[in-house]
């Protein structure tokens, strides 16, 4: 299986035998220090596995199939190759369930925004308490100020206040996502970037260390002349294209 070329055609078990066959333990150390679960890690870098999902391409049933296996690559790979067409909300939450690792979290995130579970899921995995779900909901957020490019600006700031809301979460995997998400939806026009900064600003002038943080990291990043810059040619692309 080693030496043979990943193809549409294989099956979970193929594709699970390639993983094995090309397991390297010593990368596990590495991604443990980076607080990735490597608990039914095979140690394959993603930079492996993306190509491998191009190749083997996209297949519902197989990544569910990949999933079931809990192993952190067959996982990844799930993620990867799964149609986005055919992802339902019900198997999200069923995901969300065995979520242990933000790594995994955060491409499953970008799956269910390709399939636009946002509506359905975003809030109701905002306020369950599993931290691994919470970090969903701001992942997806995250990924969508980027990818819901059709969405109009005004339903992405209606993010915002979600994001205040769970601003005092001070569990690390969460307040992590929740300042990416408020970044991101910074960064994502001129017209939310003034909204994302009054927020980050507020919340860079709470007391509470939490809020704090993720307040001045964000007003860090989008005051940068690199994010003003960004904008600004965006705009200007905007402008010229309506003419």
């Amino acid at each position: 299986m080693a030496g043979r070329e990943p193809a549409p055609d294989w099956d979970c078990q193929q594709v699970v035998d390639w993983l094995h066959a090309h397991a390297v333990a010593d990368e596990k150390e590495g991604m443990a220090r980076f607080g990735i679960d490597t608990s039914k890690a095979l140690g394959i870098r993603n930079a492996e596995l993306r190509p491998l999902a191009r190749k083997i391409k996209r297949n519902h049933d197989r990544a569910l199939a990949l999933w079931k296996t809990g192993i952190r690559e067959a996982r990844l790979l799930a993620c990867f190759s799964d149609d986005p067409k055919e992802v339902t909300a019900d198997q999200a939450r069923n995901w969300a369930k065995e979520f242990n690792s933000w790594e995994v979290v955060d491409h499953a995130a970008g799956l269910f925004i390709e399939a636009r579970l946002h509506d359905a899921l975003i809030a109701p995995f905002a306020a369950d308490e599993r931290e691994f779900v919470r970090r969903t909901a701001f992942a997806m957020i995250a990924w969508g100020a980027v990818h819901l490019k059709k969405e109009p600006d005004s339903k992405i700031a209606a993010w915002l206040t979600l994001i205040e809301e769970h601003a005092t979460d001070e569990r690390n995997f969460v307040k992590k996502a929740v300042n990416w998400a408020l970044r991101q939806i910074g960064k994502r026009s001129m017209e939310l970037h003034g909204p994302a900064l009054d927020l980050a600003r507020k919340l860079e002038a709470r007391p509470d260390p939490t809020p704090r943080w993720i307040g001045r990291d964000a007003v860090k990043e989008l005051t940068s002349q690199k994010t003003l810059d960004r904008l600004a040619a965006k705009a200007e692309k905007a402008k010229t294209a309506g003419r």
